[in-house]
């Protein structure tokens, strides 16, 4: 996956090399191993991605508006159909899972917000309502003045929840989601 790998494969298949450019994602592999972590030992169907490949697919998917094909070019001595076929599941299994996950972290941390600005839309309503109609004591002065601030903590956080904090889990949501649809296709070189 590194510019040793790419200038090995440079030059040999020039139409091949045009195709793979073409809004895709294509990754050299010297090995299914590749793909995969180095410190886990377990079969192809269970075993947890390598970091440095989920790196390279999240710079080449940032910028990728379509249905991806994710495109693996192994050599041609190294090709085993049966574990194309459990890597493949694996992959799929991986992206969506993740995708599933940031999909509902992104829907709770919406709706949390939304109610956070709806709490504070109702303390200021109550606040505003009920406090001037009532008779002067310490007390009350006390809750109009806890509640002030507190209707704005509630109301600008659960704005900041809505629109700021579920923009940082956005982009990992788009990654997952357009990797948990690509296509995964093996080529041999």
């Amino acid at each position: 996956m590194d510019s040793k790998k790419s200038e090995k494969y440079k030059g040999k298949k020039p139409d091949l090399v045009t195709n793979l450019k073409e809004g895709n994602i294509s990754l050299i592999l010297d090995s299914y191993d590749d793909i995969f972590s180095d410190f886990d030992p377990r079969d192809y169907s269970e075993r947890s991605l390598s970091d440095d490949f989920l790196i390279e697919c999240k710079k080449a998917a940032i910028d990728k508006n379509h249905k991806l094909e994710l495109r693996f070019l192994v050599p041609k001595s190294k090709r085993n159909m049966i574990e194309e076929v459990l890597i493949k599941k694996r992959l799929k299994e991986h992206f969506s899972k993740h995708f599933e996950d940031k999909r509902r972290e992104l829907s709770k941390i919406r709706f949390s917000g939304f109610m956070w600005f709806v709490l504070g839309s109702i303390i200021m309503i109550l606040s505003t309502l009920i406090f001037p109609h009532i008779e002067e004591g310490f007390l009350f002065r006390l809750l109009f003045i806890i509640s002030e601030p507190a209707s704005w903590f509630f109301f600008w956080e659960g704005l900041e929840k809505v629109f700021i904090t579920s923009k940082k889990t956005k982009p990992h949501y788009n990654f997952y989601k357009k990797m948990s649809k690509a296509e995964i296709h093996f080529i041999d070189y």
